[in-house]
């Protein structure tokens, strides 16, 4: 019986592996930065997942309803949409403001962006807006959805992989133990690093899109020292999905002198962005019992 267990675990190997193989030849793409990417789904598919989730959003989460607050973020982002490329530059982008005091934005597969209201008091200028709103469009144009999903698919199944082979060849405790490790080591060998890596991807894209709209790049660095400032608690960045604040600074720094020609290029021909940040940003949000009582 334990032989035949073995056989079946190692029969099992070969022919999952040998599909894996199959796909991973004929799913393998190339992201912006050169990079190679691994992807399952096609652009339809997310583009249906992405407009699914942005819908159900609008529906659960509040939203701002200040003109002047919506024409500021709807400027930056239209601003910085003109300088992707074809065909996101005239996508129909749908833009949501959510009246959350969360330090946080958002795009979506299907052209779909979406900004809280708290990071509009972190991001003091409409070129800090520009950074984190190009980087979660560098996110949708480099495809990170699929290639995060199409990983952790992969991950699954070499992990389903390893618990027939563990069982085959241990009893039922060892075999715990070893896919309990692996889970581990799948975890922070793979899926975190992998975050990080789409994280500084989309930093480096960002920085590119706001350059060619006559954002200022440097603002992009303040920006992560205005983070930094909000403080509070984080985990080791070997552990992080994110590069710690300091690392992208510094990352950031390195890849300045390279967006700024088309920077210069930019204040020469259509001038800076005249998008108006309004004054009341520069106000701290209002906790909860305060926007009660309004």
């Amino acid at each position: 019986m334990q032989t035949s267990l073995k056989q079946w675990g190692k029969s099992l190997a070969i022919v999952v592996l040998t599909g894996m193989s199959s796909g991973l030849l004929a799913s393998c793409s190339t992201s912006p930065t050169g990079r190679s990417q691994l992807q399952f789904f096609s652009h339809d598919q997310l583009a249906k997942m992405g407009n699914s989730s942005y819908e159900e959003m609008k529906k659960e989460e509040p939203i701002v309803n200040d003109a002047d607050i919506i024409q500021y973020v709807s400027c930056v982002s239209h601003t910085l949409i003109k300088q992707l490329p074809e065909p996101y530059s005239t996508a129909d982008w749908e833009i949501t403001v959510f009246d959350k005091p969360v330090v946080n934005a958002f795009a979506l597969p299907g052209a779909n962006i979406g900004v809280y209201n708290g990071l509009l008091h972190v991001a003091k200028t409409p070129a800090q807006l520009a950074a984190v709103i190009g980087h979660e469009i560098g996110h949708v144009i480099a495809d990170h959805s699929n290639e995060r999903m199409s990983s952790n698919m992969l991950v699954g199944l070499g992990l389903q992989i390893g618990g027939a082979v563990a069982n085959a060849k241990m009893d039922n405790s060892n075999a715990g133990l070893l896919m309990a490790a692996l889970g581990v080591g799948a975890q922070v060998g793979i899926l975190l690093p992998y975050s990080r890596t789409h994280e500084s991807e989309a930093d480096e894209l960002g920085l590119g899109y706001m350059a060619k709209a006559g954002f200022d790049p440097h603002q992009a660095v303040e920006l992560w020292k205005n983070m930094a400032a909000e403080g509070g608690a984080a985990p080791p960045e070997l552990l992080s999905t994110h590069p710690s604040p300091e690392s992208r600074i510094d990352a950031l720094q390195q890849q300045l002198p390279e967006v700024m020609p088309a920077y210069q290029t930019a204040l020469k021909g259509s001038g800076a962005p005249q998008c108006q940040r309004p004054e009341r940003l520069n106000q701290p949000l209002p906790t909860a019992t305060e926007k009660e009582q309004e």
